[in-house]
Order: structure tokens, then C-alpha cells, then sequence
């Protein structure tokens, strides 16, 4: 084996080894125990069942993914234009601050069945939800980014006589791109967790509903190997963030 191969092989067991130990003390113990596939099957049966049938789980997951990728894009939309609209006018920032802070100190979950009354029992409800968990962190995090201007600056740019839409689009926008991409990365894994409880609660396809249905039918290597997709779903999903953070970093940087 060459050194390259050998230096791959080190890294990865030096990153995931504490992984790999969970998953060898799972299996001795259920083994051990001698517990029921029904109680906690081990994760070679878990393993089994996914790869006796992986395109089962391949649609519910990319549904799921969409649905999360569209609530988080809508999310951030709203929640960066509302900063934005917050920044320009003294006024709009003590309405949306406070009005911000009092939907988001409501639980999302107590909302699903008023938004689906609104929307429809599908994936408009969904994207919806998803959009809501991700909205207050980009008005939070991109409110405070287009305050966070380098020392001197703004003045500068009024002694320069910098219009107001020039001050906007060549300081304070920039100075908001890295709080913009903090947030993005940090609520990209928790729009898929929103996706998969709406789906579980609402019973659209997807990841969710997967679940729902092999836990009511006591199928626990299913219900499972459902979970495990979800969350590669969701670190997937913050890996793909924070390619785009370090992206969009070097250029706006």
C-alpha cells in the first residue's frame, strides 16, 4: 500500500473512530443481550435491510432534501430581505425585532396544524415549516451583519458623499455576507430535522413519513435505517453549507 493510501486510511480512523467504536459496542451489546430485532436490532441487520433495498430509502430522502433545501432558501429569503428592510428604517426595525422574537418563542410544531389548514395537508405545509425554523437565524444573523461595519467607514463613505444605495451595496451588504453564510451553515442541518418531523406529523412522503409508517408496523431495522439516512441527510447538508461559506468567503473576503 502506497503512503498516500496509507495517510488516507490514518485520517480516516483518527476522525471516525469514535464512530466506528459506537457502532462495535452496539452490536456486542445487543448480541450480548440476545434483545429482540423488534426492541433494537443490531446494526448489521439495519445495515442488511438497507442494502436489500437502497433505492427505497434513495427517493424518500431526496424528497426530503428538496423539500429541505426549498425551506431553507425561502427562509433565508424572507428573513435577510425583512433585515434589510429592518436596517433601512428606524421604524420597521422596532416593529420586526420584537414581532420576530414572539413567533419565534412559539413552537413550530403547535403550528403545523394551522399552517396545513392554510396550505394544504402536502409539501407546501412542509417547505412552510422548514421556512419558518429557518428565518429568525438569517433576520437575526444578517440584522447583525449589516450593523457590523468596519471602524470608520460609514463615516468615509458620507464624507465621500456616498448615496445611501451606494453605502448599501459596497459596505453594508459585504459586511453582511459573512453573518449571511454563519447562519446559512448552521441551520442548513436543522432545516432537514424540520423537514423530517413535518413529514412524520403531516404524513407526506419523505424520510418522516418512512419512519412513521416502519415504526407503526414494528419494523425496527427499517424505522432505523430511516434515522440513519436522516441524519447523513442533514450532516450532508451541513457539509454542502460550509463548501459554500468558504466559497463565498473567498470572494466577498
Amino acid at each position: 500500500m502506497s503512503s498516500a493510501a496509507l495517510a488516507s486510511v490514518s485520517h480516516v480512523v483518527r476522525r471516525y473512530w469514535a464512530v466506528a467504536l459506537v457502532v462495535a459496542g452496539w452490536q456486542i451489546w445487543v448480541s450480548a443481550a440476545g434483545l429482540s430485532s423488534i426492541v433494537l436490532p443490531g446494526p448489521l441487520a439495519v445495515l442488511k435491510d438497507f442494502a436489500g433495498d437502497p433505492l427505497s430509502y434513495a427517493e424518500p430522502a431526496g424528497r426530503t432534501f428538496a423539500v429541505a433545501l426549498a425551506g431553507l432558501l425561502l427562509g433565508f429569503a424572507l428573513g435577510g430581505g425583512l433585515a434589510v428592510l429592518s436596517w433601512s428604517s428606524r421604524i420597521l426595525n422596532g416593529l420586526l425585532t420584537p414581532l420576530g422574537l414572539i413567533f419565534t418563542s412559539i413552537p413550530v410544531v403547535t403550528l403545523i396544524p394551522i399552517i396545513a389548514r392554510m396550505l394544504g395537508y402536502d409539501v407546501r405545509t412542509v417547505i412552510a415549516i422548514v421556512a419558518l425554523i429557518c428565518f429568525f437565524p438569517a433576520f437575526v444573523y444578517v440584522g447583525a451583519g449589516l450593523r457590523a461595519l468596519p471602524p470608520g467607514s460609514d463615516d468615509l463613505f458620507r464624507v465621500f458623499g456616498g448615496s445611501r444605495r451606494q453605502r448599501f451595496l459596497r459596505l453594508v451588504l459585504p459586511s453582511s455576507i459573512p453573518n449571511l453564510m454563519l447562519a446559512f451553515r448552521l441551520t442548513a442541518p436543522e432545516a432537514v430535522l424540520a423537514a423530517v418531523v413535518a413529514e412524520f406529523l403531516m404524513g407526506t412522503d419523505g424520510l418522516g413519513y418512512m419512519f412513521r409508517k416502519a415504526a407503526g408496523e414494528f419494523d425496527t431495522e427499517r424505522a432505523l435505517a430511516t434515522s440513519l439516512i436522516a441524519t447523513i441527510t442533514s450532516v450532508a447538508c451541513f457539509g454542502l453549507a460550509l463548501a459554500a461559506e468558504r466559497r463565498v468567503l473567498r470572494r466577498w473576503t
